[in-house]
C-alpha cells in the first residue's frame, strides 16, 4: 500500500497525491508496482487507520514543514520514528500529526506491519496547484525509494 497525503489545491502540499498519480501511470509497465494498491488521502487518521489496517506495507509520502527556509529536504522514517512525533512537535501540515494518527492505529490495534514515511520539506501551502520546483524536483528520487521499498 502506497498512501500519497495532501491536497493537490495547496501547492507543496500536493507532493504526496503527484507522487501516488505517477506511480499510478508506471504501475502497469513496470512488474514492481503490479500488485501494489495506490490511494490519495487528505491524511484524517480513520481514513489512513481504514487504508493500512492489515497491510504487510504502508508506505506514506507527504509533504511536510520542516522549518527550513527552502524546500526539498527528504526524510525517511519508520514506524518507532514516526510514533515518537508528538502533536506539539509534528512538522506535519495537517490537523492532527501523523504521530498521534500511528498511537491511535496502536492502541486500536491497526497498524500495518511495517509503516515507512517519505516525506519531503515544503515551504509553499497557499491556494493554488503544482508544486515548487524544489519539491517537484524531489518526486522522481522518492518514485524509486517506493519501488526499492515495495519489491
Amino acid at each position: 500500500m502506497v498512501i500519497g497525503i495532501g491536497n493537490e489545491y495547496r501547492r507543496d502540499d500536493g507532493f504526496g497525491p503527484a507522487v501516488v498519480a505517477r506511480l499510478a501511470d508506471l504501475q502497469e509497465s513496470d512488474p514492481a508496482l503490479a500488485a501494489v494498491d495506490l490511494r490519495a488521502s487528505d491524511g484524517e487518521p480513520t481514513r489512513l487507520l481504514d487504508l493500512w489496517t492489515g497491510t504487510d506495507l504502508a508506505v506514506v509520502v507527504d509533504a511536510v514543514r520542516d522549518g527550513a527556509d527552502h524546500g526539498g529536504h527528504r526524510y525517511e522514517l519508520v514506524l518507532d520514528e514516526v510514533a515518537d512525533l508528538a502533536d506539539g512537535r509534528s512538522a506535519s501540515s495537517h490537523g492532527v500529526s501523523l504521530g498521534s494518527t500511528v498511537e491511535l492505529g496502536r492502541a486500536l490495534g491497526r497498524l500495518p506491519r511495517r509503516l515507512v514515511v517519505l516525506a519531503v520539506g515544503a515551504v509553499e501551502f497557499g491556494f493554488g496547484s503544482g508544486l515548487s520546483p524544489e519539491v517537484a524536483a524531489e518526486v522522481d528520487p522518492v518514485i524509486a525509494r517506493v519501488r526499492e521499498l515495495v519489491s
